[in-house]
C-alpha cells in the first residue's frame, strides 16, 4: 500500500536462525519486508564453493511464508547479470574491500557490493538488515549506500549464536561432527581477546598472536585474527574506544568468520 514502510533482508538461501531474527527485525521496523534469495556468483573466486554453496529454495520458501513474509525475491543468475558477469558495471568501496577478509579473497567484497547496490535499486526499500556476523561486510554495504546517496537505512544486527556460542552460518552444515565440536573454539578465542582489551590490555599485537596460536592448536587454519577500530577497520589508535576482534578461520570445507565488539577503558 502507498506510503507504508518497506524492510528488505537480502540472503542467499539455505535459511537459519540468523535469517529469522533479521526478518523478525524486519517485520518491527516496517509495514512490508521484502526477502531476497540469490547466490551471488560475482563474490566467489575461481576455487571458492559456489557450486557446491548449500541451496535449499524449497525449505527457504515454507519458512518464509511461516514467517508471513510479504514479497520473496528469486532471480536467476541470467535476471541479475543480463550482460554477463564480465560485462556488469560494478561498484568498488576502496580501502575496506581489500583488507582482513578480502586480503585472502580478492574481488569478494566488490560482488558483494555489487549485488547489494542491484539489490537495494531493485527493491527500493527504507530500511536493509543486515547480520554483524560479517562486520567488514556490513561496513562496506554501509559505506556504498552512503557514497552512492542511496535513500535507505543500513541496519546491523548481533550475532545469532548456538548455545555453545558458534555464530550460525550456512557453511556450518560443512562441518563433520568432530568439526563442529570444535568449531565454539573461534567464538572462545575472540571472547579471551575481549576480556584481555577490557581488561587494560594495549599489546594488541600479542593479543593477535594468542587467537591465531589458540585457533591452530584447536585444529583451525586462521587465516586472520586481529583487532580494529570498530567505525573504521584500521588498526587501533590512541584515540580508538571502540573496538572489534575479527577472525577467519578454516577447519575441513568450512571458512568461517565472527567476530566481537570491545570497549577499551578509558
Amino acid at each position: 500500500m502507498a506510503g507504508e514502510r518497506i524492510a528488505f533482508v537480502p540472503t542467499m538461501g539455505n535459511l537459519h536462525g540468523g535469517h529469522v531474527s533479521l526478518v523478525q527485525a524486519a517485520r518491527e521496523r516496517a509495514q512490508r519486508v521484502v526477502v531476497s534469495v540469490f547466490v551471488n556468483p560475482l563474490q566467489f573466486g575461481p576455487n571458492e564453493d559456489y557450486a557446491a554453496y548449500p541451496r535449499t529454495p524449497d525449505e527457504d520458501r515454507k519458512l518464509l511464508e511461516a514467517l508471513k513474509v510479504d514479497v520473496l525475491f528469486m532471480p536467476e543468475v541470467d535476471e541479475m547479470y543480463p550482460r554477463g558477469q564480465a560485462l556488469t558495471a560494478r561498484v568498488h568501496v576502496p580501502e575496506l574491500e581489500d583488507i582482513l577478509c578480502g586480503a585472502f579473497r580478492p574481488g569478494h567484497f566488490m560482488g558483494v557490493a555489487t549485488i547489494v547496490t542491484k539489490l537495494l535499486n531493485l527493491v527500493q526499500p527504507d530500511v536493509a538488515l543486515f547480520g554483524e556476523k560479517d562486520f567488514q561486510q556490513l561496513m562496506i554495504i554501509r559505506r556504498a549506500a552512503e557514497d552512492l546517496c542511496m535513500p535507505v537505512e543500513i541496519v546491523g544486527l548481533p550475532t545469532t549464536r548456538e548455545p555453545d556460542g558458534l555464530a550460525m552460518s550456512s557453511r556450518n552444515r560443512y562441518l563433520t561432527p568432530e568439526q563442529r565440536a570444535v568449531a565454539p573454539q573461534i567464538f572462545a578465542a575472540l571472547e579471551r581477546a575481549r576480556r584481555a582489551i577490557e581488561s587494560g590490555r594495549r599489546d594488541f599485537a600479542e593479543i593477535e598472536r594468542e587467537g591465531m596460536g589458540m585457533l591452530e592448536a584447536a585444529g583451525f587454519r586462521p587465516d586472520y585474527f586481529s583487532v580494529r577500530d570498530a567505525n573504521t577497520l584500521a588498526p587501533p589508535s590512541d584515540e580508538s574506544e571502540e573496538l572489534v576482534v575479527l577472525t577467519a578461520a578454516r577447519i575441513g570445507r568450512a571458512r568461517l568468520i565472527d567476530n566481537v565488539r570491545a570497549k577499551r577503558p578509558r
